[in-house]
């Protein structure tokens, strides 16, 4: 066996030698090397394409509806509501908040939506954006709308449609005040401007009430429903910047998720109000002799009731969905539009008088709500970018 093992080694030996001339000799030189690969680069993630302007309109469209019907909707409802025989004034307020877990849809679907975005990065879906502190304050400014809404529903039971439009309008000149005191914002031309209109188109109707007095109203009663709808303007005046001042303090990135949870709680705290305020009234007992007793029949009572809560969060929805999509300016100039369009339906249908008073009240606000948003247009095209924009979901 060992003269084997030599022979084989030898073997080897030889082959090894052979194989090393060969690559010697090989034609390849230093010019022809084979370079070592380069290492892959990772590209960097490409960002999300944006929104397309197609899109982007569609859901501009569709909040617009939204609001539109809210806006024109709102009014009219309630005062069918009472002017069929309704009295419960409570009742009435929390319809307006009642319909929040319609805002659970919208949040579902963006729920699903960030969830299916965030399954390639393997990363987990945050389900609630909003914090402790924007809750706290989201819980407080909820409660003054609970009450809002009860003055305004109660000057509503005692106003016509067109008159309360025509009050409401006035809180565009208190929001410019509180803006003023709670968020310093400069007063303008156009803002003072705005003031004087709307609240010399208060005076004029103010200055006519024998005229304009539904069945059953007297002049005591119309002056009540005058002054809370005035309160209630001034209240809502005070309302949107509390809001504005909450997103400055809060310290979070706004999101459109994020508007529609502070959205919900708002509507959850106002609803609480009210039910307290039902559960005094004993509000819940009267429900079933209402309804039986409605001017339409006890069906359309009931459908009157649901109807009520869905347009008005049709409204809140609409409005979130404007500023998200375009701004608020856009919003606001949206419910002026509306407006002419309220007072025209509520003498359609509610068969409401509509006296020069009304016409002069209504070229005013309609002046006042120019200047304003003039001067909200010149302001926000020389303004710097805030922290506090609105971004995607």
């Amino acid at each position: 066996m060992e003269p084997n093992s030599q022979e084989t080694e030898k073997f080897l030996a030889m082959a090894d030698r052979s194989l090393r001339s060969r690559i010697n000799t090989c034609p390849l030189n230093a010019s022809h090397s084979i370079t070592p690969a380069k290492p892959i680069e990772k590209k960097p993630p490409q960002p999300q394409p944006e929104q397309s302007t197609a899109m982007k309109r569609a859901v501009l469209f569709f909040n617009s509806i939204l609001l539109a019907v809210g806006s024109c909707g709102g009014p009219l409802i309630t005062r069918l509501y009472f002017v069929h025989g309704g009295k419960c004034v409570w009742l009435s307020s929390w319809l307006q908040s009642g319909g929040c877990p319609i805002i659970f849809i919208p949040l579902i679907i963006s729920y699903f939506f960030r969830r299916r975005a965030a399954s390639g990065s393997g990363s987990s879906t945050k389900m609630i954006f909003v914090k402790l502190r924007l809750f706290l304050f989201a819980a407080v400014i909820g409660l003054i709308i609970g009450f809002d809404n009860y003055l305004y529903t109660y000057g509503i039971s005692r106003l016509p449609v067109s008159t309360s439009a025509l009050i409401i309008a006035c809180q565009l000149a208190f929001t410019a005040v509180f803006a003023y005191l709670l968020v310093n914002q400069r007063f303008t031309r156009y803002s003072i401007t705005a003031i004087v209109l709307m609240t010399t188109g208060a005076a004029v109707l103010a200055s006519h009430t024998s005229g304009d007095l539904p069945a059953g109203v007297s002049n005591k009663q119309y002056r009540a429903g005058f002054l809370t709808t005035l309160s209630a303007a001034f209240l809502y005046g005070m309302v949107l910047p509390l809001v504005e001042l909450t997103y400055e303090k809060s310290r979070q990135k706004i999101t459109y998720t994020l508007v529609l949870e502070i959205q919900l709680i708002l509507s959850v705290f106002a609803t609480i109000l009210s039910t307290v305020g039902m559960l005094i009234n004993n509000d819940f007992q009267e429900i079933r002799r209402e309804a039986a007793e409605f001017g339409l029949g006890e069906t359309k009572y009931y459908v009157v009731l649901v109807m009520n809560a869905v347009i008005w969060q049709s409204f809140f929805l609409g409005v979130v969905g404007v500023i998200f999509s375009s701004s608020s300016l856009f919003s606001g100039v949206l419910i002026a539009v509306m407006l002419p369009a309220t007072e025209i339906l509520g003498v359609i249908f509610l068969k409401e008088k509509f006296h020069a008073e009304k016409g002069v009240s209504l070229v005013l606000n309609l002046g006042g709500f120019v200047c304003y948003f003039l001067g909200e247009f010149k302001n926000d095209q020389t303004k710097k970018p805030t922290t506090c924009q609105i971004t995607n979901v």
